[in-house]
């Protein structure tokens, strides 16, 4: 809070879980790039730990090939 906004702060954040990489959200707000990596750093310091299922009862698809077929592409069986 050294001089920048809030509004500036949330903004970069709020770009930031958009999906938009540091150095653009930098160019776009007029900023440095390690300003807004330490503000979302400093940001995702403050969150609470995220929630550990005790089981897991289903995988994603998608995943399950992904790690199938890299598994297939290793195997010397015809």
């Amino acid at each position: 809070m050294h001089g920048y906004p809030d509004e500036v702060r949330k903004q970069a954040l709020q770009l930031y879980v958009d999906g938009m990489n540091l150095r653009r959200i930098a160019r776009h707000l007029g900023l440095h790039h390690r300003t807004v990596s330490l503000w979302v750093k400093a940001s995702a310091a403050s969150l609470p730990e995220a929630p550990v299922p005790k089981e897991v009862k289903a995988a994603e698809m998608d995943e399950l090939f992904t790690f199938i077929g890299n598994k297939k592409i290793g195997s010397t069986s015809s």
